[in-house]
């Protein structure tokens, strides 16, 4: 039965901020590796037969931390969703001209839409149901969320009412044949 856990790296500046981090390459906050730390006595016990990263360097440290990182391929469709103009920004910055705005249903002015963010999001839902699980992703909050959306098979804007707080672990897997969300959001393991 197909096994994936989301796996969000840990805190870092702009996530502590609420800045929208898509390129910009940063590293866990001292916070965030403490979080990692956490996030590896939860993953200890789970078999993973495959282990993907996204290539930027706050969900490598992630992976690495809790010991996953000799282990795993690195995946650059794993990355975050393409910010554009709105990198380094925060939702009430740009709320102050754009009141509605949602990544999932307006996309980033120079930056992906939401129809690239699920093109990409149904891709590597489709590869990660062919192997076998249990199957750990390193990656990020929105692109998690759009994955997961993809998994059950829901309209991309969906995806704004999943909130993936830093060091989370989500499971996706099946019941009776159809894919559903078995965890989500659960940080348990940082109190």
């Amino acid at each position: 039965m197909t096994q994936i856990y989301l796996i969000r790296h840990g805190e870092t500046e702009w996530s502590r901020s609420g800045q929208h981090t898509s390129s910009t390459d940063l590293s866990l906050t001292e916070n965030g590796k403490v979080q990692a730390q956490r996030l590896a006595k939860r993953l200890k016990t789970i078999p993973f037969n495959a282990i993907f990263v996204s290539p930027l360097k706050r969900a490598l440290e992630t992976c690495t931390i809790t010991g996953y990182a000799e282990r795993a391929v690195v995946e650059p469709r794993l990355m975050e969703c393409n910010y554009g103009a709105y990198e380094g920004i925060t939702s009430k910055e740009i709320h102050k001209h754009s009141p509605d705005w949602n990544l999932f249903t307006h996309g980033c002015p120079n930056g992906e839409s939401p129809e690239a963010i699920r093109e990409r999001a149904t891709t590597m839902s489709d590869l990660l149901q062919k192997i076998p699980g249990p199957i750990a992703i390193f990656s990020h909050g929105h692109f998690l969320r759009a994955l997961a959306i993809c998994y059950i098979d829901l309209p991309i804007a969906s995806a704004r009412h999943f909130l993936l707080s830093p060091a989370s672990l989500s499971l996706l897997s099946y019941e009776n044949e159809s894919p559903v969300i078995s965890l989500w959001n659960d940080i348990s393991h940082l109190r």
